[in-house]
C-alpha cells in the first residue's frame, strides 16, 4: 500500500512566533493520526520556481490515513490556530509502492 505524505511550503513567515498555538497543536494532533515529520526547519536549496522557506514533510502508512489525519478533529483545531493572512501552500499526495 502506497505511504501519504503531507507537503507544506510556507511562501513567507514574517512573523514566526505567530506560529506557537498552531504548533502545540498540530504536533499533536499529526501523531496521534500516525504521522511522521521527516522534514522540518531544515536547510533548502530551491531550483527555476522554488521557495527557500520553510518546507514540512509528514509521512503516514497510507494516503487515506494522511486525509483522515487532516480531517481530524484535532487538527482542525490547529487550523484555526493559524494566524490571520499566514499563507502556506499545503498538499496530500499519494507516496510510489
Amino acid at each position: 500500500m502506497p505511504k501519504g505524505y503531507w507537503v507544506s511550503v510556507y511562501p513567507a513567515i514574517s512573523d514566526p512566533e505567530g506560529l506557537t498555538a498552531y504548533n502545540e497543536l498540530a504536533g499533536p494532533a499529526v501523531r496521534a493520526g500516525g504521522g511522521r515529520v521527516l522534514s522540518n526547519f531544515g536547510r533548502v536549496v530551491a531550483h527555476e520556481a522554488g521557495i527557500t522557506e520553510r518546507v514540512v514533510l509528514i509521512e503516514f502508512d497510507s494516503f487515506e490515513q494522511a486525509v483522515a489525519a487532516y480531517e481530524s478533529e484535532a487538527y482542525q483545531k490547529a487550523l484555526v490556530a493559524l494566524p490571520n493572512g499566514f499563507e502556506r501552500d499545503f498538499r496530500i499526495v499519494e507516496g510510489i509502492d
